[in-house]
């Protein structure tokens, strides 16, 4: 199946923690971060998920943010640092793409934040994911 994601990044499940509902999965990333992914308990089942489970990460371009610096009272705990490697902006929006350990993250964000934050390749960042915004898929 061929997605339109661009954000897909391998990864090892680390944990499950099953709700009423909705489960948190912790997943360790090839380059060793690890991040949460919050997902219905019938995907969980449904895809067979457990600690050690090889998964792929998906994250919309447009759900990733970027922050130049240390963030303190924030509820998103997904925070993946990085380097950017290219910025093409349009009309309106960018596309910045990021090199994380194991793998690369694209930003889908506006023209003004590139110009606000003075983002360019080379510039060190960190992408900034809401568990609720990553999905999983089985390998």
């Amino acid at each position: 199946m061929s997605l339109s994601i661009r954000n897909q990044i391998p990864g090892t499940v680390v944990s499950v923690t099953p709700g009423e509902v909705m489960a948190t999965v912790k997943v360790r990333l090839d380059g060793g971060q690890e991040i949460t992914a919050a997902i219905t308990l019938e995907a969980v089942k449904e895809l067979g998920l457990a600690a050690g489970s090889s998964v792929r990460t998906l994250i919309k371009a447009t759900e990733v943010a970027l922050a130049i610096g240390a963030i303190e009272g924030l509820s998103i705990r997904n925070r993946i640092p990085g380097t950017i490697t290219e910025v093409t902006t349009g009309g309106a929006m960018a596309g910045v793409k990021v090199t994380v350990a194991g793998g690369e993250l694209t930003a889908a964000i506006t023209k003004d934040a590139v110009t606000e934050l003075s983002l360019a390749a080379g510039s060190s960042v960190i992408a900034l994911i809401k568990s609720t915004e990553i999905s999983l898929a089985s390998v």
